[in-house]
């Protein structure tokens, strides 16, 4: 039995509190709640056990609510906002984007509440705890320790460092370097990784792998254009380490690339053989036990949808989802895919859904389209696909606007109740101006978080795990580390690994869809006698308009050498005015991990650290007007500059001022 420990202790930077709130789930845990606890047991092997099991909650904080996506994948070249706007000024950088915005402090103040509990762990751990485990315990708080200070150097640059346990309110801090945090955050994961063990019997559990992978990522950051002030001395060297230890992590047993990339997202049941993929090194642990739940569950499901529920044949479901629309696909993110020859762009957007709700859907069988006195005459059967996306190219012919009583194609057969084409006959290639009829609404959605599991079909809660690191970003960790270096050939070995994967294979039926709303096809929630929404196939061949075929496409995929990036012309360099090698490298690196990583919460980070944040936007984001001189870092929350004093005394304005960031 699945065992949980909820430890509610409490703690941010200035309260003494450990923030441990409700628990991870896996075997490793224990099914116990237990209501108060005490300095003193944190004293003890038994108290120290279960800090460690609370610390594990904080990992989840990363896919619970709002900050998981406004801090990562707003603002940015892959998504806008779609028709829920609450959050828009994360993507917008307007002027209701500023220090008292919720997310920003939200995401500070768990940070510092687990670095306190990480803290007691590395300070009590080598005086008290007794046991075989003793290390991976010690490891497993380094760890924690790292990765948050890892976050909030990604998003804030220098924030204060604190690495001792707060035993009385503390009042009184200065913010450190970026340079300083970054050598704190590779001391504590290279700590992390000399303690922590290879392979853990508890499902969940950090390992040395994990460590290996952030601590190449951390080098990588800090080797990065943003530290571009400071980190020349160190730059050589942080690049090689990247390499090492990436390299450690693709070469350690026990790990390796998922077959299918569709094998990643196809979340067929809670705890099921998806979470535990050989390609997953690190993922917070969400679970079905209601009473440990939390607050929020993995949220993570809610944004990315467009709706459905209101289109006709249509009423929202548990396949389908809670379809809150904030993450809008932009052009970018549709174009930076092969879409004939690439996978991963299938397998990581839904473009069908079946008719759940046939009573409310018209169907025709004339050459021409229904009146709109028949339409309702006759209607849709279950079973019958409803909804389409045609993402289709600029010139394609095939579809011209619709009115009030026509259809879109000019063949019956592609006909459906709702159809979004992206291009219209005779409309042009444009990545900042509206075409076809998709909208805010209706478009293209990101799928691979869609979770079929819920118990209602409201219900904002997820219960699959949320990756935090999987072995193809490694790859691209160690090829962008290579190219850095000036060795293009060997950076071209790696993204041969991921891009050889995503290519079609042998006989692979190209029409093939999986997500995981299929969930909902184990889930006891699920009425037996309802019609589902979910599709097993994309619009692969209707949207590319080729006839069908399973043939190989690995020849369009595989890169001979560097001359394929550098010569490429499918990856914008013109737009972003990428023209070095250097320049077309990164930017090439970048559109790979999209097509890799497509919103997989690391976007701003990434954009932020290669200073390429304004270009991109200004070429794929409508709406979103960062500006270069502020908003590479977010600013520092007023909540904390409100309250931390000098020499016993409130900070004046100026003193808040200093120790705020640029431009904020």
């Amino acid at each position: 039995m699945k065992k949980i420990i909820n430890l509610i202790s409490g703690a941010v930077l200035l309260t003494v509190l450990l923030i441990v709130p409700t628990s991870c789930k896996k075997s490793f845990l224990d099914e116990e709640v237990i209501n108060s606890h005490n300095t003193a047991d944190f004293q003890t092997t038994l108290g120290l056990d279960g800090l460690v099991i609370g610390m594990y909650q904080s990992l989840k904080f990363h896919f619970n609510y709002t900050w998981a996506y406004t801090t990562t994948n707003y603002g940015v070249d892959e998504f806008t906002v779609g028709g829920d706007r609450t959050e828009q000024m994360f993507n917008s950088y307007d002027g209701n984007f500023n220090s008292l915005s919720g997310d920003i402090a939200a995401l500070w103040d768990n940070m510092y509440g687990n670095i306190n509990s990480a803290n007691i762990v590395i300070k009590n751990v080598p005086v008290y705890y007794e046991g075989t485990n003793k290390n991976a315990r010690l490891g497993e708080g380094y760890f924690m320790r790292a990765f948050d200070y890892f976050k909030l150097v990604k998003q804030y640059g220098g924030v204060p460092l604190k690495l001792e346990p707060s035993e009385t309110v503390q009042e009184e801090f200065s913010r450190n370097t970026a340079k300083e945090v970054y050598n704190q955050v590779i001391a504590d994961f290279t700590q992390a990784y000399d303690l922590l063990p290879a392979t853990v019997s508890e499902n969940g559990r950090i390992t040395k792998w994990a460590a290996a992978h952030f601590l190449a990522k951390a080098y990588l950051f800090r080797a990065s254009e943003i530290n571009n002030d400071w980190n020349t001395d160190t730059k050589t060297a942080d690049l090689q380490n990247a390499v090492k230890f990436a390299d450690l992590v693709i070469n350690s047993s026990g790990l390796t690339l998922a077959t299918n990339f569709s094998d990643l997202w196809n979340f067929t049941t809670v705890d099921g053989p998806n979470e535990t993929n050989k390609e997953i090194i690190l993922a917070a642990q969400f679970s079905n036990n209601i009473t440990t739940q939390g607050r929020y569950g993995n949220q993570i499901h809610l944004y990315y949808p467009s709706i459905y529920q209101t289109l006709p044949g249509m009423v929202r479901d548990l396949a389908g989802g809670r379809e809150f629309q904030r993450l809008r696909s932009t052009d970018y993110a549709l174009d930076v895919f092969d879409r004939v020859n690439d996978s991963r762009f299938w397998k990581s957007f839904k473009t069908r859904y079946v008719s759940n709700n046939p009573a409310s859907a018209p169907k025709w069988t004339a050459a021409t389209a229904p009146t709109p006195a028949q339409v309702g005459q006759a209607k849709f059967v279950g079973g019958e696909e409803s909804v389409l996306y045609i993402v289709n190219n600029a010139g394609d012919t095939r579809y011209t606007p619709a009115t009030a009583s026509a259809t879109l194609s000019t063949d019956i057969s592609r006909r459906k109740p709702s159809m979004f084409v992206r291009y219209f006959s005779g409309e042009s290639q444009s990545y900042l101006n509206a075409h076809g009829n998709t909208g805010v609404s209706q478009f293209v959605a990101l799928s691979k978080f869609m979770d079929g599991s819920r118990n209602l079909v409201a219900s904002q809660f997820g219960q699959r795990d949320g990756i935090l690191a999987r072995l193809a970003e490694t790859y691209l960790i160690a090829a962008e580390a290579h190219g850095r270096l000036g060795q293009f050939a060997m950076a071209v070995t790696y993204l041969n690994k991921i891009r050889d994967r995503a290519a079609y294979k042998d006989g692979e039926n190209r029409e093939s869809y999986v997500d995981g709303g299929v969930s909902y096809k184990t889930n006891p929630a699920t009425n037996a006698t309802a019609l589902s929404s979910y599709s097993d196939k994309n619009t692969y061949f209707e949207s590319n308009n080729i006839p069908v075929t399973n043939a190989n496409t690995l020849t369009s995929m595989h890169l001979n050498s560097e001359a394929d990036v550098f010569n490429s012309n499918k990856d914008f360099y013109d737009k972003i005015g990428a023209s070095s090698q250097t320049d077309k490298f990164i930017a090439f690196i970048l559109n790979e991990r999209s097509r890799e990583l497509m919103g997989e919460l690391m976007r701003w980070e990434d954009l932020a650290r290669t200073k390429t944040l304004v270009a991109r936007t200004a070429a794929f984001n409508t709406e979103a007007k960062p500006v270069a001189t502020k908003d590479y870092l977010r600013p520092i929350p007023q909540s904390f500059l409100d309250v931390v004093k000098s020499n016993g005394s409130a900070l004046s304005s100026t003193q808040k001022q200093a120790l705020q960031n640029p431009g904020w």
